[in-house]
């Protein structure tokens, strides 16, 4: 494939990553953070896989077989079993506002530089062969890609004309441009993560792509590479775990250990998983995602590298190349072009994260403190802190991706890929007791762990690092063979005898447990300090001990404006000043110009957050005047802490009850309001109601008595309207009694046992007149005299006539004319009975059923509306109500209506 075009599409996918992060750093600023997505969170920890797994997956499992997968057995494990621990660290980090692995161990114990310097020197050592791993993978497929057949040693390439070396450079460039920018107080880079979440994607697409091909393109799907490989005995093998020997428990336990631990302690790792963080339930999503990202992207792993070795039998192949060299080998270019990318997608994410996190440790750790010596650069001659320190990044980077390349120019020819990375791996374990146990355990101490961890890093470079570089060529490995000095018990991969192990699984038993041991030891042999004892409180109670309630373990004397200046060199004018206003949001206060505990502690951890808890605690001092304290200090600071917190829980506690109360006595007004309008209305609708019968009654009355000489057969009309109207006032005061008696519980209720059956055919007699009146007929719909169970109710059974006298005289009054039919039935249910009264009038509109049982609500058309007063209804359902039912209507517009109620039926004993 032509070079100028394969550069041309890796150049382009660069360029495309750069205008992702931009979009995202600008988003950012506008406030519509990319990251600020679980997924995009758990899509970014996919930086996980990088070159090692792209490539070096294939190979380990084309030697291994089910081998490669302990690597992301671990990390799943580590996400689905351990994430109450992961949720910790995120938690602690925030608060101190960390920026590094070696931040959070430093921090931990008393923000010690000496640690902080140890652990950054232990990961830059353990990383560099891990970058070179990657450039290895990316020049490995290159060569491939643009020169098949040539195989090139590195070692034999000079430098000048080695793709690698200028990859290096441009991975350099692009992470100074977008790790390197700005010095932020919480060390957050949105474009890159964004990045980050964009490769991993593309990774695992080109990876999949693949992975089909060979499976559906170069053979029959999964049952015919594998119904293939079981033919052959060599690669039958492949397929168990035990490799036709007894399973090695140990180096699978290893292995699966040793992932767990680099998922959390690789610098890369904590970077994109805790300090770029930015909301702590995003471990949530994060804990089923991630896995099922590991799981989807090694799906096609095993038949890829069988398929290679079917594939090129008896040919001399690299299997860390089968995901390019196969489909080259089918002439599928495009295919093998997307799968290039996708390795350069994988490697570069690891590399730019790596780079940054440790640049970030090497200046807040290594060179800051040195500066920090110099006393001239706070005293006025250095005034811009933080362009030296994005220099000193920008520097780092560089170096770090030149001597990641050196080491893969001279030595990486040595050793597979998986191999370099298992190194980087058990190296940066080192990390783990310190971090881990120091967030459980409040006596370890600084002493402790830094002992704990030179005693691990020895043994590291003693049983795995050096026997690598004597297998390297670099050395006589006399002293592997035989011991130093022929002593055999020295021997590096059999310390003490122990033998039976592989490299790795020995080194890392001897060093875990010596790093462990020592770190109890030393732990136990000497009391912490008082800041080691406050930072372990911190930490240890992280989650009980957090937000504006954290407790300030500091005393001495600072002034307002050195903290200021101080705060200016780092940050700027601009920044500086939003800090102390965000201060005074938080505290409701201005800082005087004498600074208390809490505003230097608020100021250590903004600065913190800049340049490492360590370097902060040292610029704090250099314009504080600190007072030492002693451990009974911390404590009793502690108890003044808790005490504080009690009060401040209490005062919330009571401000909730005063806020429920008030919220009470708001709900309370709006009752009364809304009761004192339905008393006027009510009042409106009794005058109103009143005041018509009355004037028709005056009017006719007046009427008469102005024509005394009206003549009889004139005067009787008149008379019977006035005796109908009285009626009328008298049922309208009748029912407002009934009513308000109702309402206000003052109703005598004559409960008895009812025959419902027997109570309706007494309704309907009473009704027969009226039917008859108005030419109505009525169907009944009853049950049988002796059915079971019988309509039997406890109730007062002048009341239920009233409400079935209420819904026939309804129904009478709105069907047609000489043509009206009412349907009465009784039924009986479950626990209950329901009697509905239906008619064939005109029906109700279902905007009106709602309102049918208010108050002196007649609804329908205005223009249609029978006489009566609007009280029958809702006495009706006050009845029922009353007795445990419901009542309720059913119509539609022009099909009568159906009203109806249930009553709970009483059970009777059968005898």
């Amino acid at each position: 494939m032509s070079t100028v075009w394969v550069l041309a599409v890796s150049l382009a996918y660069l360029a495309l990553l750069f205008v992702v992060a931009y979009v995202g750093d600008r988003r950012a600023a506008r406030g519509h953070s990319l990251i600020n997505s679980p997924w995009t969170y758990a899509l970014s920890l996919g930086v996980y896989c990088t070159a090692w797994t792209y490539f070096g997956s294939v190979g380990r499992a084309a030697s291994g077989g089910l081998w490669f997968l302990p690597i992301y057995l671990g990390p799943t494990m580590a996400m689905v079993l351990g994430w109450l621990v992961l949720r910790k660290i995120v938690r602690i980090a925030k608060v101190q506002r960390i920026t590094s692995i070696a931040d959070f161990i430093a921090s931990r114990y008393g923000k010690s530089r000496l640690l902080a310097v140890s652990v950054t020197l232990i990961a830059i050592v353990g990383v560099v062969p891990y970058i070179a791993l990657q450039l290895k993978g990316v020049s490995a497929a290159y060569g491939l890609l643009t020169s098949p057949g040539v195989v090139e040693r590195a070692a034999q390439v000079p430098w000048s004309r080695d793709g690698a070396f200028y990859l290096a450079l441009v991975l350099a460039g692009f992470t100074m441009i977008f790790g390197a920018r700005h010095l932020d107080t919480t060390e957050r880079h949105e474009g890159m993560v964004a990045a980050i979440a964009f490769e991993s994607v593309v990774k695992l697409a080109a990876f999949l792509a693949v992975g089909v091909f060979v499976t559906y393109g170069l053979f029959d799907g999964f049952s015919d590479i594998f119904a293939r490989a079981r033919a052959q005995p060599e690669l039958r093998a492949l397929l168990r775990l035990e490799q036709g020997a007894a399973f090695a428990w140990p180096q699978w336990f290893t292995m699966t250990v040793l992932a767990m631990l680099a998922v959390v302690m690789l610098p890369r790792q904590f970077q994109i998983m805790v300090v770029e963080n930015v909301h702590e339930s995003h471990l949530r999503r994060a804990s089923w995602v991630f896995p099922a990202y590991l799981l989807a992207i090694n799906v096609f792993v095993l038949p890829i590298a069988l398929g290679g070795l079917l594939y090129f039998s008896g040919q001399a192949t690299n299997p860390d190349n089968f995901v390019l060299s196969l489909p080259l080998a089918a002439g599928q270019q495009a295919l093998a072009l997307f799968v290039f990318v996708g390795g350069l997608s994988a490697a570069t994410g690891m590399v730019i994260v790596e780079s940054i996190a440790i640049s970030i440790m090497v200046s807040n750790e290594l060179v800051l403190p040195l500066l920090l010596r110099w006393r001239t650069a706070l005293g006025g001659g250095l005034p811009d802190l933080t362009r030296i320190l994005l220099n000193i990044r920008r520097i780092t980077i560089l170096l770090l991706l030149l001597l990641g390349y050196v080491y893969f120019h001279v030595a990486s020819e040595a050793y597979a890929l998986v191999s370099i990375g298992l190194i980087s791996f058990a190296a940066v374990a080192q990390f783990a007791p310190a971090a881990l146990i120091g967030m459980y355990w409040r006596a370890g101490t600084r002493l402790g762990a830094l002992g704990g961890l030179m005693a691990g890093f020895g043994i590291w470079v003693y049983t795995l690092m050096l026997p690598s570089i004597a297998k390297s060529g670099w050395m006589g490995d006399a002293f592997v063979r035989e011991g130093p000095g022929g002593l055999a018990w020295l021997k590096p991969e059999a310390l003490l005898g122990l033998t039976g192990l592989d490299a790795l699984t020995h080194s890392l038993f001897w060093s875990l447990l010596l790093n462990v041991s020592v770190y109890v030891a030393l732990s136990l042999a000497r009391e912490p300090s008082a800041r080691e004892t406050s930072q372990a409180l911190m930490f240890v109670d992280a989650g009980r001990v957090g937000g504006g309630t954290t407790p300030v373990f500091w005393r001495g004397e600072a002034r307002v404006e050195d903290l200021r200046q101080l705060c200016v060199r780092f940050f700027g004018a601009e920044r500086a000043q939003a800090m102390f206003d965000e201060y005074a949001a938080r505290w409701g206060t201005a800082a005087a110009s004498v600074a208390d505990a809490r505003f230097v502690s608020f100021i250590e951890t903004k600065l913190a957050g800049a340049v490492g808890g360590a370097s902060a605690r040292v610029l704090v001092s250099s314009v504080a005047k600190e007072e030492s304290l002693t451990t009974d200090d911390v404590l009793r600071m502690l108890e003044e802490a808790s005490q504080l917190r009690a009060y401040s829980r209490a005062l919330e506690d009571k401000s909730r009850s005063l806020e429920e109360a008030t919220a009470r006595l708001r709900e309370a007004n709006e009752q009364l309001k809304s009761l004192d309008v339905l008393k006027d209305e009510f009042m409106s609708s009794v005058t109103h109601e009143l005041r018509t019968p009355l004037t028709s009654i005056r009017a006719l009355a007046e009427l008469m008595l102005d024509d005394p000489k009206m003549r009889p057969e004139q005067r009787q009309p008149f008379i019977a309207i006035v005796v109908a109207e009285a009626e009328r006032l008298s049922r309208l005061v009748n029912q407002v009694l009934d009513l308000a008696k109702i309402e206000a519980g003052r109703a005598e209720w004559h409960d008895a046992t009812v025959d419902m059956r027997a109570l309706v055919l007494q309704t309907v007699e009473v009704t027969r007149e009226l039917l008859r009146e108005h030419g109505c007929a009525i169907e009944l719909t009853l049950p049988e005299p002796d059915a079971r169970p019988a309509p039997m109710v406890r109730a007062d059974p002048d009341k239920l006539q009233q409400v079935m006298l209420n819904l026939l005289s309804n129904a009478v009054k709105f069907v047609p004319p000489q043509a009206g039919l009412v349907q009465l039935a009784l039924r009986v249910g479950e626990g209950e009975l329901t009697l509905s009264v239906t008619d064939n009038g005109p029906g109700v509109a279902d905007e009106d059923q709602a309102a049918a049982f208010d108050k002196f609500r007649q609804v329908g058309d205005p223009r249609q509306r029978r006489q009566g007063t609007g009280l029958g209804l809702p006495i009706s359902r006050q009845i029922v109500e009353h007795y445990g039912g419901r009542i309720g209507v059913r119509s539609r517009l022009g099909q009568g209506a159906t009203f109806h109620f249930t009553l709970p039926l009483l059970e009777i004993e059968e005898t």
